[in-house]
């Protein structure tokens, strides 16, 4: 059972919505252009506003419905951050996106709302800090999924909270590495200036 929801967290994190809802909309490719990450942000600059609130509400799902099932169904606790990882990490790498797929910040999110709504609001806070304070999002969405666990230590979080924040905040911190040097025109909706 536990194996089985960790599996699901994986293929869940991997329905490409970005890919589909952009396709749909304008038949194009999100990744062949902007950011060229199947992500909301690049949706909204792809296909427009209502796509990419779209987008975001199925990313959090993503990452949403896997926590909560093995927050409620799993037979061991471990399962709880390992689905949550697997969440985002299939969002990341998406099995049906030929492993091209987004940031994985919304699904991170979801995670969080399934076991620690007030670490949502928590790690938005410092999510746009960071990108305020060094007007670059990838480095703040990398130093945001190293510290969250840190951050949430502070706040009196949970041992599940924590590891569920630290795996998860791995898979993110590696995943914005690619992104680390790209150079961004808006503070926010970044995309390369070439």
């Amino acid at each position: 059972m536990a194996v089985g929801i960790c599996v699901f967290g994986y293929l869940s994190g991997s329905l490409p919505f970005a890919i589909w809802i952009t396709r749909l909309v304008k038949g194009i490719d999100v990744r062949d252009a902007g950011s060229g990450h199947a992500s909301t942000t690049n949706t909204i600059r792809q296909a427009g506003w209502g796509p990419g609130i779209l987008v975001l509400i199925f990313d959090i799902g993503k990452g949403y419905l896997p926590t909560l099932i093995a927050l409620k169904h799993s037979p061991y606790i471990w399962a709880i951050p390992v689905a949550a990882a697997l969440s985002v990490a299939g969002h990341c790498w998406p099995i049906f996106g030929q492993f091209r797929g987004g940031m994985g910040l919304a699904t991170t999110g979801g995670s969080l709302i399934a076991i620690y709504p007030f670490g949502l609001a928590v790690g938005l806070m410092v999510l746009l800090s960071l990108t305020l304070l060094l007007k670059h999002s990838a480095r703040a969405g990398l130093i945001t999924g190293l510290i969250l666990a840190p951050v949430f230590y502070l706040f009196g979080a949970s041992d599940l909270v924590l590891w569920l924040t630290s795996v998860s905040g791995i898979v993110l911190a590696f995943r914005f590495t690619s992104d680390w040097n790209r150079q961004y025109r808006e503070l926010w909706l970044d995309r390369d200036p070439s």
